[in-house]
């Protein structure tokens, strides 16, 4: 009997051990193809955001 609040059949499997495969090789296709430079775009990303922190900070109190 199905459920009346539950718009959605009900899924046979939920478990995809062929998706899980697929979206792991994808991920490390990225890793290899973005490698250092992915981890230079955080730090760089990282670093913006301190600075912006810092003269909002500096902002502040020169204000206050």
């Amino acid at each position: 009997m199905s459920d009346p609040f539950n718009p959605f059949p009900p899924a046979a499997n939920s478990t995809d051990p062929g998706g899980h495969m697929a979206k792991h090789d994808t991920d490390m296709q990225k890793l290899q193809r973005e490698g250092a430079p992915g981890l230079w775009r955080q730090i760089s990303d990282l670093l913006i955001v301190v600075a912006i922190f810092a003269v909002i900070f500096i902002v502040f109190r020169w204000v206050i």
